[in-house]
């Protein structure tokens, strides 16, 4: 299936992107970009990139593999893995986060970004102490 040329360029940039090419973002952004994720959310270009430049600062490496990809019109959904390590977390081994990503589209950019992911699995499990126990609350769910 061929995506429109906006999804495209999308997908392009993120699976290349990285601590030192966050500006290509503005290709494929709108001005007016709303971002959400489980943690933050964020309005307009400038605090995007700012966001994501405080995440990727802290990264030794961040790796994105797009899995599948939903097209209509405007919109978009992409399932995603991720693959990334941080000197404090894991003790700086890989942590793979799958999510994805609910795209709506406007003058051929994407101005809404929607992420979904498990934080656990991301963060909380990796810290000391803290992972134990939303290990545990996992488990306990899962019963």
């Amino acid at each position: 299936m061929v995506h429109p040329l906006w999804l495209q360029n999308f997908i392009s940039i993120y699976s290349e992107l990285g601590i030192d090419n966050l500006s290509s973002l503005h290709k494929i952004y709108h001005q007016n970009i709303e971002f959400r994720d489980p943690l933050h959310q964020v309005y307009g270009i400038d605090d995007m990139l700012c966001y994501f430049d405080s995440l990727y600062t802290n990264l030794n490496s961040c790796v994105f593999n797009i899995d599948n990809v939903f097209a209509n019109d405007n919109q978009a959904a992409i399932y995603w893995t991720m693959t990334f390590c941080h000197p404090t977390l894991n003790q700086g081994g890989e942590i793979i986060v799958e999510g994805h990503s609910y795209l709506v589209e406007q003058d051929n950019k994407v101005i809404i970004h929607r992420d979904y992911f498990d934080v656990g699995s991301m963060l909380y499990e990796h810290i000391p102490l803290l992972g134990l126990a939303v290990k545990a609350v996992k488990r306990r769910a899962a019963k």
